[in-house]
């Protein structure tokens, strides 16, 4: 068994990279990569009994918290980044959590409170062979996994606006506004996301004390970050246009129910008059002592929507 609270480990030595499956975590070797599940209380214990550094570092480490920030002391460097979290028997839960890194020379320790999608895309791409050369290489590996999960949410809002917009131009059908909803609310969670993780990778490109080797690393995730970002615009402005269209097919539809129920109210107050006139109880009301008093009182009434609707049509309120 692995040591209380460490998920997996993995080192580097000879050239060749190794999950450690069981054993205590490696020791002397060339590199090597641990990563802890820190709402266990004992992970604290063993990072202060085991491994050496600074206090900041540590307690950026070990620190729930979910603003994203970095810092840079004793030749390490410690972020704190935003991904997706994910349950075990749920892969997309919609709630944020944080990755928690420290890389320092030969080493890189990373944790997390909940389980998180980078976190398993890393173990998958070690486990399927990939290559630590040293730190640099490790924590490209964990910030690339960072942007892969967020890409993969921009290209998934992408797919739902275009099957939505499909659907209202070909037939016509309107998209579930609880699903818009949901997708605006997932754009608003990927642009905070993106410009916090790429304003933390900026500052860290200024940092003194940053390992030469990492510097192309954050610029290069900052332009990667950028893209990203830009398609989150992307997929904005394309959600306004689809709501702008859902509101103008909404206002056609209450106008042409508006313009319906005029016509038919003007067609009818003729008649409802006519009706209105010979209801009266009054003396002399014409057609009161014939025989044929109710059908030329309907007769009237037809004819006056009648001559309703050829009236309104000659002045252009009624279409063709």
């Amino acid at each position: 068994m692995l040591q209380p609270g460490l998920i997996w480990a993995c080192r580097t030595t000879d050239g060749r990279t190794e999950m450690i499956e069981g054993g205590d975590p490696p020791g002397d070797c060339d590199f090597r990569w641990l990563h802890f599940n820190l709402a266990d209380q004992r992970s604290l214990s063993w990072l202060e009994r085991s491994i050496t550094l600074p206090p900041a570092v540590l307690k950026l480490f070990t620190t729930q918290g979910m603003e994203q920030r970095g810092l840079v002391e004793g030749g390490y460097v410690a972020l704190v980044l935003h991904d997706f979290e994910r349950d075990f028997d749920w892969d997309d839960t919609g709630r944020i959590g944080a990755l928690h890194i420290v890389a320092g020379p030969g080493l890189i320790l990373t944790g997390r409170f909940h389980p998180l999608h980078s976190a398993d895309a890393i173990r998958k791409r070690i486990a399927g062979g990939f290559l630590l050369e040293d730190t640099a290489s490790a924590l490209g590996l964990a910030l690339d996994a960072l942007a892969d999960t967020l890409e993969e949410r921009v290209l998934k809002v992408t797919h739902g606006l275009l099957a939505a917009e499909d659907d209202l131009l070909s037939d016509g059908s309107s998209p579930d506004t609880r699903e818009l909803i949901t997708l605006r609310r997932l754009c608003t969670q990927l642009h905070r996301t993106v410009v916090g993780m790429r304003k933390t990778l900026m500052r860290m490109e200024g940092e003194r004390g940053v390992l030469a080797d990492l510097l192309p690393l954050f610029g290069r995730i900052s332009q990667r970050l950028q893209g990203v970002d830009q398609d989150i615009g992307g997929a904005q402005s394309q959600l306004r246009l689809l709501r702008d269209e859902l509101d103008l097919q909404a206002a056609q539809r209450a106008n042409r129910n508006l313009y319906f129920l005029s016509i038919m109210t003007a067609l009818l107050m003729p008649a409802t008059l006519v009706t209105g006139f010979f209801g009266m109880n009054t003396g002399g009301l014409p057609f009161a002592q014939g025989a044929m008093g109710t059908a030329i009182a309907g007769l009237l009434m037809v004819a006056s929507s009648v001559v309703t609707y050829f009236a309104l049509r000659l002045m252009g309120f009624v279409r063709q």
